[in-house]
């Protein structure tokens, strides 16, 4: 490994918990189960902004014949009690509550999001602003925001986060003047559509985005079809970028000749190049619980970003590395084969692309740009 170009910049020992914001009103010890997948992007000043996941769990969930999970109210962060009988708590994220007609989960941590600068190079730690980090603000959010990702549209950055709670599990968007105060403006797509990213630039007059909903049944494709039937990424316009309209065309989907096609999904924001449309997404390869998550690449058309230029899906462009998280190998809680890209910016002759390494620190890598050519 090159450690030049591949490092992890930001990990669990990172956090300073005294100054997280569940100290307000929750008085029971807690540790860091992730700090990850970060949104990406660079600020008016020059230097990079990471919006990390903070995963915060508590050290003792388990309380006689209970598991706990933490929830936010409106008068600060409460413990919820789950009876044991019926749990499964084979993951070490969630666990599945008995007595529902459906499967219903409830999770080990709750995440908030954490302002990262690093320098224009991202070799290094500027300031950790806990000052300006986000928390769950409403009942639409009572088990945490996750995932950002960061797009720069004109001098406005959109910020997309995963919303969760017991109504809904949410795509919530945030807006910034600066890339570093965030203001929330609420909902803008409904039940698990996971993955959104807007394009870093409007197509015509409309906002663009990734999209990437789950759901329960997926219908099979003709035996020929080189398709596979599951999640796939898709696409989606808006006006305003609050407002979407998913696109009539399908996008990116699941190929029967790519081992990663259990499950697709965005990665990085998608910018403009000479040759298009530039997008990093996910493949996942069934393997145990979690799967194999690697990045793959490709290149859409620049007026019509639903035409597929090139697409990159049997050599991956980034893989899980072990010997990245070995130091902090005392951490780990699932299995490190995965590496989550979530943003890229431009550095010239090399992208700068952020990712989340085993769903446990923020790892940088130094793309060059002949390596898309």
């Amino acid at each position: 490994m090159d450690r030049s170009r591949d490092y992890l910049i930001f990990t669990p020992g990172d956090v300073d918990l005294a100054q997280s914001p569940l100290r307000a009103s929750l008085d029971v010890p807690t540790y860091v189960l992730g700090a990850f997948n970060p949104g990406f992007t660079r600020l008016a000043n020059g230097n990079l902004l990471m919006m990390v996941r903070v995963a915060e769990a508590l050290e003792e969930p388990v309380a006689g014949e209970h598991v706990r999970a933490i929830r936010w109210t409106q008068d600060g962060y409460v413990l919820d009690d789950h009876l044991l009988t019926g749990v499964n708590m084979a993951d070490p994220r969630q666990f599945d509550v008995a007595g529902g007609m459906y499967r219903t989960l409830a999770l080990t941590s709750l995440s908030w999001l954490l302002p990262v600068e690093l320098t224009p190079d991202g070799r290094a730690i500027v300031a950790v602003h806990y000052d300006k980090a986000i928390q769950p603000v409403a009942d639409f959010q009572h088990y945490g925001v996750e995932d950002a990702r960061i797009s720069k549209v004109g001098d406005t950055w959109y910020m997309t986060t995963c919303s969760v709670s017991a109504e809904r599990h949410s795509t919530t968007m945030h807006i910034s003047d600066n890339g570093l105060d965030y203001r929330l403006a609420g909902i803008v797509l409904d039940h698990q559509n996971k993955d959104m990213i807007l394009f870093e630039g409007q197509v015509g007059d409309k906002f663009m985005a990734l999209t990437r909903p789950l759901g329960e049944v997926y219908f099979a494709y003709p035996d020929d079809s080189p398709y596979r039937g599951g999640p796939s990424i898709n696409l989606a316009q808006s006006p305003d970028a609050l407002h979407w309209k998913p696109r009539d065309e399908p996008f990116l989907r699941a190929r029967k000749a790519s081992a990663s096609s259990m499950k697709l999904g965005g990665g990085s924001q998608p910018i403009l190049t000479d040759a298009g449309w530039l997008i990093l997404y996910h493949g996942v390869e069934t393997r145990a619980k979690v799967g194999i998550y690697r990045t793959f690449w490709a290149l859409l058309d620049k007026d019509e970003p639903w035409k597929i230029l090139r697409l990159e899906d049997a050599d991956p462009l980034l893989e899980a590395d072990p010997s990245l998280t070995a130091p902090i190998a005392h951490q780990l809680y699932l299995p490190t084969e995965v590496v989550f890209t979530t943003g890229i910016v431009d550095a010239g002759e090399a992208y700068i692309v952020a990712s989340g390494e085993a769903d446990l620190a923020c790892r940088i890598t130094h793309i060059p740009k002949a390596r898309f050519a």
